[in-house]
């Protein structure tokens, strides 16, 4: 792979809006809940324990990271005082993972791999050392948030319940179809004569 190349796929990761200069790794994490129930005894296959349901655990995605350091054009004049600058220093950009942690906001994330939704910052790390002191070296733990629909539904005040809570509002239970009842040949000659002849 050539040095072109590896530039603009180093810029096609993003945690939200933040671009980092440089992904050393990334660590991909999806794994599945699988319930289980102790048994009094033992099943057939021997097994003291019953699993009877699944469910998905929310991705997690640990990124390290380097962002280059912005800040002032000269070494002579602090550019960035007066608007002009190459771009956010270390400490803005920490600052900014900061806020986005704080604020519980959701980002979209943009891997080597995948793409993510609905992600939160769960951890920042970040290292400085003599190597790292004029850029920002992190490893940022992010988790996906599932999120669920509710749906309001209006029952009967408590007040107006003439039998307190066995009474409520209509439940809407899906579409119901009569069905026969099976009798008898006698039961049903039965029935046919009462009908017949009164009874």
């Amino acid at each position: 792979m050539d040095i072109l190349s590896t530039l603009f796929q180093q810029q096609s990761r993003k945690i939200g809006i933040m671009v980092p200069s440089v992904v050393v790794s990334e660590k991909h994490s999806d794994s599945l809940e699988i319930t289980e129930h102790p048994v009094e005894k033992p099943t057939s296959s021997g097994a003291g324990f019953i699993a009877d349901h699944a469910y998905r655990r929310p991705s997690e995605v640990v990124m390290e990271v380097g962002f280059a350091g912005g800040g002032s054009l000269l070494d002579l004049l602090n550019t960035s005082a007066i608007g002009i600058s190459a771009g956010l220093s270390p400490k803005e950009v920490y600052a900014s993972f900061l806020d986005m942690q704080k604020n519980r906001e959701l980002l979209d994330v943009t891997t080597g791999k995948r793409q993510y939704s609905n992600m939160l910052l769960r951890v920042i790390e970040v290292t400085t050392d003599k190597t790292t002191e004029n850029v920002l070296s992190a490893v940022l733990t992010l988790r996906e948030l599932i999120i669920t629909e509710t749906r309001s539904v209006k029952v009967a005040d408590k007040a107006d319940m003439k039998e307190g809570v066995s009474t409520s509002a209509t439940q809407n239970s899906g579409v119901k179809s009569p069905v026969p009842t099976n009798e008898s040949i006698l039961l049903s000659g039965k029935n046919a004569a009462v009908r017949i002849f009164g009874g």
